[in-house]
């Protein structure tokens, strides 16, 4: 006996029984009527029992076969149920979306993209994880979340980096600071400044560390915090400067709150883009949130 039915001997099962006629069956089922004859003593053998009585061109069930109809419409209609439900899914906006993305890319960039796929997607339920690129990009390996919009890294084989963007990270001042004043950066004083910069467990503030590294200079960094916000807010009053991409502080840099001023002659870029896992196929949902980041960030 085999351990699992054949799901099209039992919906030419059911069918049979319903009809009670090997003509009318075949016709319902689109096979030849020799074909149901042959399905149905393929079902009896191999549940070893009879489940058809057949006197002259009526066929009526056995006992064992009641029992089986019982089991088989519940089967199939579970069946039927569960392929309505991954049909629905596949349409858009009637499934989910697990996004993760850094602190910055979701106080920025994220609520008017989400605003946007709201409006296309309204059942699609929408969730946010926040982290630093590496606990994101460790999400997406463990499947948490689809999608993440973070900083590249390293190339994994298993993941797949779908570019956005570039930016630059500048020093950024408040307006009365001496280099503003002068006019540009004197390279001699920068280790003497008190920098504020992003957790240390950050990609940037390892991309920070490291061009300064190479450029042979040590940041006396007097802060590391964990909200760009707060870092803004900091410089704002005195208590230092900053490293962040401008993009960051576009608002502030436009009211005169705060001021960029180039690094060096050698500029720090970073590469934004969307990172998901390699072998799964994406979703339409999926699909049209990156294109909305696409959009969201064409031109930074």
């Amino acid at each position: 006996m085999s351990e699992i039915l054949d799901s099209r001997q039992l919906r030419t099962f059911v069918s049979l029984a319903r009809t009670g006629s090997f003509t009318a069956t075949a016709k319902e089922v689109f096979i030849t009527q020799s074909a149901v004859s042959h399905s149905m003593k393929a079902l009896e053998s191999d549940l070893d029992c009879r489940l058809l009585n057949r006197v002259g061109k009526k066929t009526t069930l056995t006992l064992e076969g009641d029992h089986l109809l019982q089991h088989a419409t519940k089967i199939l209609s579970d069946m039927n149920a569960a392929r309505n439900t991954i049909e629905k899914l596949g349409k858009w906006g009637e499934t989910r979306l697990r996004v993760g993305a850094t602190l910055s890319a979701c106080q920025h960039l994220l609520p008017g993209v989400l605003r946007q796929f709201k409006k296309s997607h309204p059942k699609c339920h929408v969730s946010l994880e926040t982290g630093d690129s590496v606990a994101l990009a460790e999400a997406v390996r463990e499947q948490r979340i689809d999608l993440a919009v973070t900083l590249a890294m390293h190339r994994e084989s298993a993941l797949e980096f779908a570019p956005l963007f570039q930016d630059e990270l500048m020093f950024i001042v408040d307006p009365k600071h001496p280099w503003v004043e002068a006019g540009g950066v004197a390279r001699p004083e920068i280790p003497r400044q008190h920098f504020i910069l992003y957790s240390r467990a950050s990609q940037t503030f390892r991309v920070v560390e490291n061009y300064f590294r190479e450029e042979g200079v040590v940041l006396s960094a007097a802060m590391e915090l964990g909200s760009i916000e707060t870092i803004k807010e900091l410089v704002k009053i005195g208590m230092g400067i900053s490293v962040l991409a401008t993009w960051i502080a576009r608002e502030e840099l436009k009211e005169g709150s705060l001021v960029a001023l180039p690094l060096g002659r050698r500029k720090l870029r970073r590469e934004w883009g969307v990172l998901y896992w390699k072998e799964r196929t994406l979703s339409l949902p999926e699909t049209e949130f990156m294109k909305l980041c696409r959009e969201k960030t064409k031109g930074m």
